[in-house]
């Protein structure tokens, strides 16, 4: 269900108009500097700008390929920067900081201007574009995109694009990571748009993951030899007990039945009546006599005895009225078998 909002008071309204307006002339402030130290600071290499309100005043950081025309002699150029940036934006009490750049090749602003000057000196657009992005990866950029729009090649407005390397378009990753610059180049058929986009060497992206391997287990100190000895018998001493206690369960459980002693008869007992009819039976078990087997002498000739053939008597059955071929088959070899036998 959509909750119903209430509306603003009057007074509320003007409040948050001020603000928003507040905001805006600030930030509009801010961009007019930038534009202005730009053009003054053109060949000193514009790196970048950072303004921040302080207790003291505003301090603007300047970042410059070579800070040394900045400053001027003993000082005369920025004093007079301060000044201007005093009067002409209203800044309180500013303070100017100077600061020069690592590796200028790495920042977006000044490749951008580097760019836009050799458009200008004449070079064609695709190959100031492609050595401008050889030039930032060779320095260890993770990616790179130059854009060049305006009146390339005729009175047609068109955009070229040249890229390598990993460039992000949107989320936290792009402004986090992507560094942006941008300059305009002034050619007789107008004025031509140059935006370079740089990552930054040192970016980790969310889907770079490092997998730190487990640690060692600590080795166990080596136990002295009479101590390894006396735990070996506690051991051997728990072992047995066990044994003893299952030993002890079994026999609760199920307990052994007491042999039967059988009385030995006393001579001159009197023997137990016996019932008429009845006699005792014993079994006697003769030991089998072994065959003895006679070895023939030397000389004499062993004789083979066969047992005397006996005669069988074959009586034959009347045919069943259907036979297959199989079974008359069978019958005939079973036939000759017992032919053959009786030739023998």
């Amino acid at each position: 269900m959509r909750r119903s909002r209430r509306p603003r008071t009057a007074l509320e309204g003007v409040i948050i108009m001020a603000s928003e307006r507040k905001f805006v002339t600030e930030n509009i402030r801010r961009v007019l500097l930038k534009e202005y130290l730009m053009k003054r600071v053109g060949r000193a290499g514009f790196g970048g700008l950072d303004v921040q309100r302080t207790p003291m005043g505003t301090r603007v950081t300047l970042i410059t390929e070579r800070p040394g025309l900045v400053i001027g002699r003993r000082g005369e150029a920025i004093k007079s920067l301060t000044k201007a940036i005093e009067d002409d934006f209203n800044f309180n009490n500013p303070q100017i900081e100077v600061q020069e750049v690592e590796n200028p090749n790495l920042n977006a602003q000044i490749m951008a201007e580097k760019l836009a000057n050799a458009l200008e000196r004449g070079w064609h657009f695709r190959r100031a574009g492609h050595s401008t992005v050889r030039r930032i990866m060779e320095n260890g950029a993770r990616g790179c995109q130059v854009i060049i729009s305006g009146k390339l090649t005729g009175q047609r407005h068109r955009t070229e694009k040249f890229k390598d390397g990993h460039i992000k378009y949107c989320g936290q990753a792009k402004l986090n990571f992507m560094h942006q610059g941008f300059a305009a180049a002034k050619l007789k058929p107008g004025i031509i748009g140059v935006t370079v986009q740089i990552m930054d060497p040192n970016a980790k992206l969310p889907d770079e993951i490092s997998i730190i391997p487990p640690a060692p287990a600590p080795e166990a100190p080596a136990a002295a030899p009479d101590v390894a000895a006396a735990a070996a018998k506690a051991d051997e001493k728990k072992a047995e007990e066990a044994v003893a206690e299952l030993k002890k369960a079994l026999e609760g459980e199920s307990p052994a039945k007491p042999k039967r002693v059988r009385k030995r008869k006393e001579e001159g007992e009197p023997q137990a009546p016996t019932v008429p009819g009845e006699e005792e039976r014993k079994v006697v078990r003769k030991p089998r006599k072994k065959k003895e087997v006679a070895h023939p002498a030397a000389g004499e000739a062993i004789v083979a005895v066969t047992p005397p053939v006996q005669a069988i008597v074959v009586t034959e059955q009347p045919k069943p009225p259907a036979e297959t071929p199989e079974k008359k088959e069978e019958k005939k070899a079973e036939q000759a078998e017992e032919k053959k036998e009786e030739a023998k």
